[in-house]
């Protein structure tokens, strides 16, 4: 296993992180701790839950990804050992039903923070995020962005200054983003030191062969202030493995059964991974190994996120970080992303 720094701070993360998305619905708690126990058998120290999951997010199962990840901390008792990470949820009606009047407020999140450590069973947080901004901004998905300053929701020093009391407390160690723009980041990064608040440490954005946006104006950030990209997605739903092309549903597959989630099978989406996994197939490369590989070889990447329905996949998964991509081999996946630009962002 390789370890990364997480931004500028000493906290060490191993290169593949532990989503954990669908414990608690689609992975029963067994079979969440087999996938925890083999992950950190090949050296993962790294876990990233939500207050919101598992997803599909719903009142009968929101939250008990951080039961779940709090009881195998308890049953193992490896807590020093291990980097959690987990979210306050952002506004939407999607979400309203985990609090009355949903927003990134001192109520809202020192209320977030509480229960996610009590489900957590720890007294602290390694990285708290924010999971996606209380304003109107262009995220999961969205284009073409429509200025809305009616919409800015709370301000964004506000709830860094609440980050910050958490941090003095002891209850968290550092702030994260996700679901971030590059206005977003350098705007936190700004206040922070003009307030002497948290800087953040890392950016969680979907990130993968099919959404390279991020390149677009994010990466430029992370680089020039040290923060860390954490990429989740980075097999776009399990797309880029091919198993869903030709309109294929197999019954394993998780867009099978939550079709809602078609944001990386668009008709352009479809063809760019056509072309992706025949170049995987003429490299002898398996072509989930080839996507993940190539997400692992970005420099600004400090920990890639991934998931795993099974312990199967989840081996092939971890293998992927010590598969190494020729430069032939680079070279023509740009190719392809250049007649395939971001078809899925």
């Amino acid at each position: 296993m390789r370890y990364n720094l997480l931004g500028k701070t000493d906290l060490k993360v191993s290169a593949i992180c532990l989503g954990t998305m669908t414990f608690g619905s689609d992975q029963s708690e067994a079979e969440a701790f087999e996938q925890m126990d083999y992950a950190v058998e090949q050296g993962v120290n790294f876990l990233d839950g939500a207050e919101m999951y598992p997803i599909p997010t719903s009142p009968r199962y929101q939250g008990r990804n951080e039961t779940i990840i709090g009881n195998w901390l308890k049953a193992r008792k490896n807590r020093e050992q291990m980097v959690v990470a987990t979210k306050v949820t952002g506004p939407g009606e999607m979400v309203s039903y985990i609090r009355p009047d949903m927003a990134l407020d001192r109520r809202n999140i020192r209320e977030a923070v509480t229960n996610s450590l009590k489900r957590l069973q720890t007294d602290y947080i390694d990285l708290y995020q924010i999971h996606w901004p209380d304003r109107a901004a262009n995220f999961f998905g969205q284009l073409n962005y429509q200025h809305q300053p009616e919409k800015d929701g709370t301000p964004l020093l506000e709830t860094l200054e609440v980050m910050n009391e958490l941090v003095q407390e002891g209850l968290i160690r550092h702030v994260g983003l996700s679901n971030e723009t590059a206005w977003g980041t350098m705007k936190f990064l700004q206040l922070a030191e003009q307030h002497e608040l948290p800087k953040c440490v890392s950016v969680q954005n979907p990130f993968n062969l099919l959404n390279r946006s991020v390149e677009v104006g994010l990466t430029e950030v992370l680089h020039r202030e040290g923060v860390s990209l954490l990429p989740y997605s980075p097999l776009g739903f399990g797309v880029l493995s091919g198993k869903y092309l030709a309109g294929a549903q197999p019954e394993d597959g998780r867009l099978t059964r939550y079709p809602v989630f078609a944001r990386y099978v668009n008709e352009q989406g479809q063809l760019a991974t056509q072309a992706y996994v025949e170049l995987a197939r003429q490299h002898g490369i398996d072509p989930a190994t080839m996507a993940l590989a190539w997400v692992n070889s970005r420099d600004f990447v400090s920990s890639n996120i991934i998931g795993a329905s099974n312990l199967t996949q989840l081996k092939t998964n971890i293998d992927s970080l010590s598969v190494d991509l020729s430069a032939e081999l680079l070279a023509a996946i740009d190719e392809i992303h250049i007649r395939f630009p971001n078809p899925c962002p």
